[in-house]
């Protein structure tokens, strides 16, 4: 049995545990930014494809003990590098650390590479070209205060770019941390489902994915495709029962709602490229004029942060604005708005039913919670 590291949003490590058990793996253990769990090939193969949550899936090759860069190199150089893949594959070396003593990671990064290219001229005589921006194989390392661990990894680019954005916007929200905060609000079909500042779409795609049972990797290539053990066989089987689980594409109770009528193209060019064109409903509306279709549902939120001055002001000017519509017109709705601005739950006036700490790549942010009943939310 492998040993494997799923990274992670930080904040989305229980879910993605819970994901990864599903699939089948085996020892699962959260760690802060991931979950270390243990399976075969085919798992790692499984990962890549179904997980909605990870960002990447490492398989863990080497660890040792070490005091200095020289101890690095040398337990780098003793792994079995050529076995691994090709010495035609160019490689990066990124690597990680808490509390290590070194003074770079640099160096680190270096000696790694060095090592490994080492490895290859003495088994072949040839070593593999570095290539940082688009390489076919990724060497991880993570350093504690004495121990290195090295890892191959086989995702290839992040498990976030499913292989569908066409338009971004100025910041998208990451697919998989979008799809994890549909995961902590409990949201499934056919509970209706509205992100009335839903920008180039997203939490829309996501969602329409998730309940059409689309596989998030279907479309995209992945590292573990590009190493010496690759079994094809196994891939194009997983691959084909992903495939014809899909289910055909239909009208959700998925509705998506932007003032700008530019941010809303982007999501309707997102959601064709994803090939969920017809899955959702959106609509050019002001969150502040907006109705709620339905009775009761979800509503998910990433509204702007505000980096500028001038943002800020508005923000201030607008977040009471939005309490307002939420306690008038969406009683009988659970709203879930993700913010790195943490004055938002004094401003908006209403009471927070709950706070989970969640990141945006670097930026921290709050997802909150707001239980929207007619009458009773009011701040005192």
């Amino acid at each position: 049995m492998e040993k494997f590291f799923a990274t992670c949003p930080k904040g989305l490590e229980q879910v993605l545990a819970a994901e990864l058990g599903t699939l089948g793996a085996h020892d699962v253990k959260t760690i802060d930014g991931g979950v270390a769990f243990a399976g075969d090939h085919e798992l790692c193969y499984c990962a890549n494809l179904e997980s909605r949550v990870a960002s990447r899936v490492l398989w863990q090759v080497g660890q040792a003990k070490y005091r200095d860069e020289q101890d690095i190199y040398d337990a780098a150089r003793a792994l079995s590098w050529p076995r691994w893949f090709d010495v035609r594959r160019s490689i990066r070396v990124n690597v990680a650390a808490i509390k290590s003593p070194l003074k770079s990671l640099d160096f680190a990064t270096l000696r790694i590479k060095d090592a490994a290219c080492d490895a290859f001229r003495a088994a072949g005589g040839r070593r593999p070209d570095v290539d940082t921006a688009a390489p076919d194989v990724r060497i991880h390392a993570f350093l504690t205060r004495d121990e290195a661990t090295f890892y191959l990894d086989t995702s290839g680019e992040a498990l976030f770019k499913r292989g569908w954005r066409v338009a971004g916007g100025e910041a998208p929200l990451r697919e998989n941390l979008a799809a994890g905060i549909l995961r902590l609000a409990g949201w499934a079909t056919p509970t209706p489902l509205l992100d009335p500042m839903c920008g180039s779409g997203t939490f829309l795609v996501e969602a329409a994915m998730t309940a059409l049972d689309v596989a998030p990797g279907l479309y995209r290539p992945f590292g573990f495709e590009k190493l010496e053990n690759f079994d094809a066989g196994k891939w194009r089987m997983l691959h084909e029962k992903a495939q014809a689980r899909r289910r055909p594409v239909r009208p959700l109770p998925i509705y998506g709602g932007d003032k700008s009528g530019n941010m809303l193209k982007l999501a309707r060019e997102n959601l064709e490229a994803a090939g969920f064109k017809d899955a959702a409903q959106l609509k050019q509306v002001d969150v502040l004029e907006s109705s709620p279709p339905a009775s009761s549902g979800i509503m998910v939120m990433n509204p702007p942060y505000g980096e500028r001055l001038a943002g800020q002001e508005e923000l201030a000017a607008f977040y009471p604005k939005l309490g307002d519509t939420l306690k008038k017109r969406y009683a009988g709705w659970t709203a879930y708005i993700l913010s790195a601005d943490m004055r938002l739950p004094k401003l908006i006036g209403l009471a927070a039913s709950k706070r989970t700490p969640l990141y945006n790549g670097a930026l921290e942010c709050r997802l909150f919670e707001y239980r929207l009943v007619s009458g009773s939310m009011r701040r005192k």
